[in-house]
């Protein structure tokens, strides 16, 4: 059996079966004892670190006495929890550790993102983001084109029939850095502005003059999800691994860093007219 791959349905999945327990006023040395297995096998399961079979749902509704639709619904996701989503096919050009954060954007429909450096992945014009990935140590050509199809993909949310709701805070540094030539990031700011101008799109930069800010150490995003069971995630990215927090302490300290940050930021508006003068001034 190969590594289990995270994705956002196993993970609702073991946030069901948790609470399952719970309910039911069992431990998990209870619940081991009753289905022949080690304790660890069944924290791992609640948190989603193994892949978890149908056929052990099924057992472990049984025990918690989930029935009806209830558990009809359940076994459903565990079912759909083994399913790929469409950036599996690019696996070779989506790193491992960011092919659980792909498949959380895709089921997020709130997302709060602070960026210190650069244009999120969203917002990047198809330019840009070959100019960013030419940085990369060994950026191979049909590597870059497969990581490029990933993120026109990923763009798609913004203006699909049920979009996602993006509010971005830019560091000024992000739209004074020139990337790829004057043109290029010309031709990104004013896309930014574009794209600020869609309902779902809300784009603030926090000007240099702002000083001092609680997102110094840098950048992250905050995911909420439709579905109640699903906890919303903190996304800290890193050059090769990413880290996931999903405890409400750390959800509630990056939530409120945010509301903190849009509020020294510029107003929407203000933003706009700023990213539109520095373009008109490359």
């Amino acid at each position: 059996m190969g590594a289990h791959m995270r994705t956002a349905r196993s993970r609702r999945l073991a946030v069901e079966l948790k609470e399952f327990r719970e309910a039911a006023g069992l431990n998990g040395d209870q619940v081991a004892e009753e289905m022949g297995w080690s304790v660890a096998k069944v924290y791992r399961m609640e948190g989603d670190k193994v892949r978890i079979l149908p056929r052990d749902v099924t057992r472990l509704l049984r025990l918690y006495q989930v029935t009806g639709e209830q558990a009809e619904a359940v076994l459903e996701l565990s079912r759909q929890a083994r399913v790929k989503g469409w950036w599996h096919q690019y696996s070779g050009a989506i790193p491992e550790w960011f092919q659980f954060y792909v498949g959380l954007e895709a089921a997020t429909n709130v997302m709060h993102s602070y960026d210190a450096e650069l244009v999120p992945g969203l917002l990047q014009s198809e330019d840009y983001a070959r100019a960013i990935m030419a940085t990369a140590p060994d950026p191979g050509t049909e590597e870059t084109d497969r990581q490029m199809a990933v993120r026109m993909e990923r763009q798609k949310r913004l203006t699909s029939e049920s979009p996602l709701a993006l509010w971005a805070v830019l560091n000024e540094a992000v739209i004074r850095r020139i990337v790829g030539g004057p043109a290029v990031t010309s031709a990104q700011l004013r896309h930014l502005v574009q794209m600020s101008e869609l309902s779902n799109v809300t784009v603030q930069v926090l000007p240099f003059d702002a000083g001092a800010h609680p997102a110094m150490h840098g950048s992250f995003k905050v995911m909420r999800f439709p579905e109640e069971v699903d906890p919303d995630v903190v996304y800290l990215e890193a050059q090769t691994s990413a880290l996931y927090l999903e405890g409400t302490e750390d959800v509630d300290r990056y939530s409120l860093m945010f509301d903190h940050l849009r509020a020294q930021a510029l107003s929407p508006g203000a933003s706009r007219d700023l990213m539109a003068q520095v373009a008109g001034q490359l």
